[in-house]
């Protein structure tokens, strides 16, 4: 909720964010009091009743706004952000539909239409939101709806080679560190550019925080999304070497600019087109690859699962593959000379 302000008549005036439109322009509810505290009190009173009203009348854009509202204070901003512009891409035309007028029928043909020009996954992403926004304001409702089939994600997991490649070419520079920090972690951009001096123990490395884009698009530290996600890794000491001497923040680009950076690096290197997440893809390959057991490398990544593991990191690197593919065809040319010569 946003900070009271002194008015110059000595009142208080606090103003809570009420509503996005459908053009995507959002829209406020103020409240003035003659002390800050009885301004706070109407505020949050007014928040509290507003997620608690009845939706006879409430269209589904609507319902989403006040879903949002309703779980603002418990997700992260990066979600608040998704979540908003999943709204105000994929909801404009089926969310002028009253909730009591809401149909499959008409929910199948949103879906149809989105899928059209969409991923699968972006599709699914905006049917979830859709689904929990019911599921709070028409329990009652039953969505029955199908959805595009999911597709194998074709990602391409960097070598060794790849990231010695790019490791040479910014040799000296800050994002040579986030890429160590992602490759051999492996941290998420968002955790490298949060990271600080004070969070640097010896070779171990503290993840407690991240940086994320909240819906103003302005870029804060806040805790991590999940659990999972506080870990302590031990990096190789050269590893650490390269951050010695640096104060404060360890990085200071913002997660963004990363992206940028790295975009860049990867073109003028010559290595295959891959992306900066996808340096933790090759990390977790690497340790499986080496018979690392899956919760060790559950715990050193972050990942509150291995249903990620399953789909994606458990794909060993295509060197891997190709070298235990000749310890394979040289046993198995080994015993056909020695079935020939036996003969």
């Amino acid at each position: 909720m946003a900070t009271p302000k002194k008015l110059p008549s000595g009142s208080w005036r606090i103003q809570v964010f009420d509503h996005v439109d459908v053009d995507g322009k959002k829209h406020y509810k103020s409240f003035t009091a003659p002390t800050r505290r009885e301004a706070q009190f109407m505020a949050s009173e007014w928040a509290a009743g507003k997620a608690a009203q009845a939706p006879e009348n409430l269209t589904l854009y609507g319902a989403v706004t006040r879903y949002i509202d309703a779980k603002r204070g418990v997700l992260s901003p990066s979600t608040v952000a998704f979540y908003e512009q999943t709204q105000r891409c994929y909801l404009r035309k089926v969310g002028e539909i009253r909730l009591k007028d809401l149909s499959n029928t008409a929910l199948q043909i949103w879906i149809s239409e989105i899928s059209k020009d969409h991923s699968p996954k972006t599709v699914r992403n905006a049917h979830g939101l859709v689904s929990a926004t019911l599921e709070m304001f028409a329990p009652d409702f039953r969505l029955k709806t199908t959805l595009p089939a999911r597709k194998k994600p074709d990602l391409y997991t960097p070598s060794d080679k790849d990231v010695k490649m790019l490791l040479d070419h910014v040799a000296g520079k800050e994002l040579e560190i986030a890429i160590l920090l992602a490759a051999f972690g492996p941290m998420r951009r968002g955790e490298i550019c949060a990271l600080t001096s004070d969070d640097i123990h010896g070779d171990i490395v503290d993840v407690n925080k991240s940086m994320v884009m909240g819906p103003d698009r302005i870029w804060s530290v806040k805790q991590p999304k999940t659990y999972s996600s506080y870990r302590q890794i031990e990096y190789p000491h050269f590893v650490i070497e390269k951050m010695a001497g640096i104060e404060g923040r360890i990085i200071k680009a913002t997660p963004e600019q990363i992206t940028s950076r790295f975009c860049r690096a990867v073109r003028f290197s010559g290595v295959p087109h891959f992306r900066f997440h996808d340096l933790r893809h090759y990390s977790a390959s690497i340790m499986h690859a080496i018979g690392i057991p899956d919760q060790y490398i559950l715990q050193r990544g972050g990942w509150g699962s291995d249903n990620v593991m399953k789909t994606v990191y458990r794909n060993v690197i295509n060197l891997e593959a190709a070298k235990q593919n000749r310890k394979i065809i040289k046993h198995f040319d080994k015993i056909s000379h020695e079935i020939s010569h036996g003969n």
